[in-house]
């Protein structure tokens, strides 16, 4: 390229004068890049004047897809990550938290409520009709740990026995009669 060209370049380039252009070519042996540096570096160099093309309301339409998509998923994984965490705080309590069964003031059975739950939950038409039938041959059930402390759930369990008791009080009495 001719030295004219090049100066007519970075002249169209830049937006100095020819004058300038010439002088800043001239200082940096002809390269043309050094001499954009240079113009710049004297603070010469005009802002370009430059032409755009924008997809913007495409790219904002894939963006919300993408971001949507990511909260979804994120969203889910946070939702399974507070049910597993909950389902370790459940567990963690069965397991600190004890069903007992007694017969004559002697604890017969102790057990995790994790295990009791998971018994219940298998074999539900077993467990219920034979705790029910437990009442009624002098055994009594309670809870003891943390969870007895916070409701009173052995009071229920105590009168369920009262009453237990009464009914087999009451048959007792019509047998005599």
């Amino acid at each position: 390229m001719e030295h004219l060209e090049m100066v007519e370049k970075l002249k169209e380039k830049t937006g100095v004068t020819y004058e300038e252009a010439k002088g800043a070519l001239e200082a940096c042996q002809w390269d043309m890049l050094d001499a954009i540096v240079y113009l710049e570096k004297l603070g010469k160099v005009k802002n370009p004047v430059t032409a755009r093309y924008s997809t913007q309301y495409e790219q904002s339409e894939q963006f919300e897809k993408a971001a949507s998509a990511h909260s979804k998923s994120s969203s889910f994984a946070d939702t399974l990550n507070k049910f597993f965490k909950w389902c370790g705080d459940v567990i963690k309590k069965g397991n600190e938290n004890f069903f007992n069964i007694e017969k004559n003031g002697e604890i017969f059975v102790t057990m995790p409520i994790t295990l009791f739950v998971i018994i219940l939950f298998f074999a539900f038409w077993v467990v219920v009709p034979l705790l029910v039938v437990g009442l009624f041959f002098g055994f009594k059930y309670s809870f003891s740990g943390k969870v007895a402390e916070g409701i009173d759930l052995n009071g229920a369990m105590n009168k369920a026995s009262e009453v237990a008791e009464n009914i087999k009080k009451d048959f007792e009495k019509k047998d005599n009669q």
